[in-house]
């Protein structure tokens, strides 16, 4: 089924960091709200909207729409339930590099992570195939989606580009 409508990856706001909880607990920070709310110009007003159950994706959501959220479990980001890792984007360029090893102790490798996301984007674009689409979530889950929406390769030069937050229009 091909599309008639567009998709918006909107990539959630900075996080409040707590070194003490995996990432995927940690909330928006408020202090950085006006950093969301500058991304609405650039959404469709009568969008459909989904979001990762993440507090972080769902606190985004929130802010910019009075609109229905619907959380979608599947959209979250790739499982990492270790703790703090000093070099971050270097754990993320081993997990694209090789993406059914885990780039970490307690990291879900990418290759799952893009089955997961892309099977529930598949799922609301079958159920919404005429209607704009905005999903809040994360960055490598929307850096693997933005690839199968546009038909090729992950890329990670486009993660290592992605703003907290930003637009991914593919």
């Amino acid at each position: 089924m091909i599309a008639t409508a567009g998709v918006w990856l909107v990539r959630h706001g900075r996080p409040l960091v707590d070194r003490s909880l995996p990432a995927h607990a940690w909330p928006l920070d408020p202090a950085h709200a006006a950093d969301v709310l500058a991304l609405r110009p650039r959404l469709p007003a009568t969008a459909l909207w989904f979001c990762s159950p993440e507090p972080k994706a769902l606190g985004t959501a929130r802010l910019l729409t009075e609109r229905p959220v619907e959380v979608v479990g599947d959209l979250r980001e790739h499982e990492r339930a270790a703790g703090w890792i000093e070099d971050f984007p270097s754990a993320v360029r081993r997990a694209f590099d090789e993406p059914d090893a885990t780039a970490a102790p307690g990291w879900e490798p990418l290759a799952p992570c893009r089955r997961r996301v892309v099977a529930a984007y598949d799922v609301i674009r079958a159920a919404h195939p005429d209607s704009d689409l905005v999903l809040v979530g994360h960055g490598t889950a929307w850096t693997l989606l933005a690839a199968h929406v546009r038909g090729d390769a992950p890329d990670l030069r486009a993660w290592e580009r992605l703003g907290l937050p930003d637009v991914i229009v593919p």
